[in-house]
């Protein structure tokens, strides 16, 4: 199969010197690639290499043909139209100038005059197949005019893939797609990437998405690893893979210590046999030029012995170190959390709506665990945000009745010019440096890394430190609220999400759209939250 990208020894670094990628070589041929890896490993940089708007520090970045690329935070402009932002407005223009009888138009960019007929080309159909893509996508509701400044995350990022599928290039490169899509819009999504034929790279952590990929690039330790089948073959495979490196590691471990056993086992009865010759030399039982011949041999057998051993023990260290590269870091928080145990019964939280809606009162007692779930823009994180007294809601009424912790999206909770350790000693003032040490450790900050300052973190790194912070505060949150918690995290970070909450014993509140993750996470109710109707109780999705 003739690979549509290819990067040989592709090298890239910040201004600032760090290194992101170095010699990585990859081939990527038809079909639907995901491409995942942690946070920090560069997998938004390969594909803005792969796309041209960066430029390697050495090695080449080759492609087959057109590329189209969704990056994590599109660039509205602010009199950007939808039309705009779909790519059509110079065809639209011709198209209308054609209507009106003119055989040239105007053109953006400085005035130009191009030849109407030319500029519409065979888009004779461009409005209607527009049109057709936003509504497939769930946009009917957006006319071509309407300025993209007033789109929700949702709608926006909607707009850029219907620009994409419109445009049909030969490699499509997707950085995150469904962060702020809702249900619906992820659904619709999905039925897109499914009937897609051409080359499509996609970096994300939905597992829904990736399990609709042929194959899977693992990015890790700067080489990509590939493996064919969607997600859950890869996982399959990789828990297979992990068993056996760890096997590996336990086998070069023992076989470390049994060759430094030996060493010293031979390093004593040289000592033995060197104590014996000194005392044969001492007694002058025999001639001199024997005990000197003796004394030579035994130092070159030593020599030989101690060589030996070194070497064996070198290898076996060797050894250890290639079998403890190919075991990932698997790390597991194991934060134990009895301080946030709510008694079941016991009333959390009362938030009553006037006019009332399809709910007229919510009411959380004990470890209730609740999805709050819905479109875009119908006011989920504004809610969250009334209930953590971090913003006001009009018609709305909220009695708190236990203490609240509250994870924005935006993961802007830290202090970046402290360290994580300073960041949980201000939300645990009371707490001894030696007891948050040993709260971070189960947070896998352990040692000098909970001494970084939190502005250095990787996103991952980020995540857990934000995380510890809420969970260790004083007084201990027995409500937690949790707007997106997903968005943006790698597969390792949400598996680590999912075995803290494990831990957790208050009641939670969690706006998603990640259906994986909220069954993960052992949801006991499903709300839907409509700007038109309100909240609404509904069956498990």
């Amino acid at each position: 199969m003739t690979a549509a990208i290819v990067c040989s020894d592709l090298n890239f670094s910040w201004p600032d010197g760090a290194c992101v990628l170095s010699a990585l070589t990859l081939s990527i041929g038809a079909g639907r690639t995901g491409l995942i890896g942690a946070n920090g490993a560069g997998k938004s940089t390969l594909l803005k290499l792969i796309a041209g708007e960066l430029r390697p520090v050495a090695g080449t970045v080759r492609t087959s043909t057109d590329v189209g690329y969704l990056p994590q935070a599109i660039n509205l402009g602010t009199r950007r139209t939808v039309s705009d932002l779909l790519g059509i407005t110079a065809t639209r223009n011709a198209l209308y100038a054609i209507e009106a009888g003119q055989a040239v138009v105007d053109t953006f960019a400085g005035g130009t005059v191009v030849d109407a007929f030319a500029a519409v080309g065979d888009d004779w159909d461009v409005e209607e197949r527009a049109r057709a893509w936003l509504d497939r996508l769930g946009l009917a509701g957006l006319g071509l005019d309407d300025r993209v400044e007033r789109l929700s995350g949702g709608e926006t990022i909607g707009v850029a893939l219907a620009a994409l599928f419109l445009r049909r290039p030969g490699i499509l490169l997707l950085d995150e797609p469904t962060n702020n899509l809702d249900l619906d819009a992820r659904r619709r999504l999905y039925d897109a990437v499914a009937a897609w034929s051409g080359v499509m790279v996609i970096v994300s952590h939905d597992r829904e998405l990736l399990g609709l990929v042929d194959q899977i690039a693992d990015l890790s330790g700067g080489e990509v690893r590939m493996y064919g089948g969607n997600l859950e073959a890869y996982s399959t495979l990789m828990a297979a893979e992990q068993q056996a490196a760890q096997r590996a590691v336990t086998s070069a471990g023992a076989e470390v210590r049994r060759e430094r056993r030996d060493l010293i086992d031979a390093q004593i009865k040289q000592a033995t046999r060197d104590r014996q010759g000194r005392k044969v030399a001492a007694s002058r039982s025999l001639p001199r030029a024997v005990t000197d011949a003796r004394k030579k041999h035994a130092e070159e057998s030593a020599g030989r012995s101690r060589e030996l051993h070194t070497e064996r023990l070198a290898a076996a260290r060797g050894r250890l170190e290639e079998a403890k590269r190919a075991a990932r870091d698997d790390a597991e928080i194991r934060a134990e959390l009895p301080s946030t145990a709510v008694p079941a019964g016991r009333t959390v939280l009362t938030v009553t709506f006037s006019p009332p809606g399809v709910l007229a009162e919510l009411i959380v007692r004990g470890p209730e665990r609740i999805a709050l779930t819905g479109p875009n823009g119908a006011g989920k994180t504004t809610l969250l945000q009334a209930i953590a007294d971090a913003a006001t809601l009009p018609g709305v009424t909220i009695r708190r009745g236990a203490a609240v912790g509250y994870l924005p999206q935006r993961l802007n909770t830290l202090d970046d010019s402290l360290t994580v350790v300073d960041n949980v000693r201000a939300a645990a003032p009371s707490a001894s440096v030696n007891e948050v040490r040993a709260s971070l450790a189960r947070f896998l900050f352990r040692g000098a890394r909970a001494d970084r300052p939190a502005g250095t973190l990787s996103g991952g790194e980020r995540f857990r430190a934000v995380l510890a912070a809420l969970l260790l505060a004083q007084p201990a949150p027995q409500l937690l609220l949790l707007d997106e918690p997903t968005n943006n995290l790698d597969l390792a970070s949400v598996r680590q999400l999912s075995q803290a909450l494990e831990n957790y014993r208050g009641a939670i509140l969690i706006a998603s759209h990640d259906v994986p993750f909220l069954r993960s996470a052992g949801i006991t109710r499903w709300l839907r939250l409509d700007r038109a109707t309100g909240l609404t109780v509904i069956d498990p999705l």
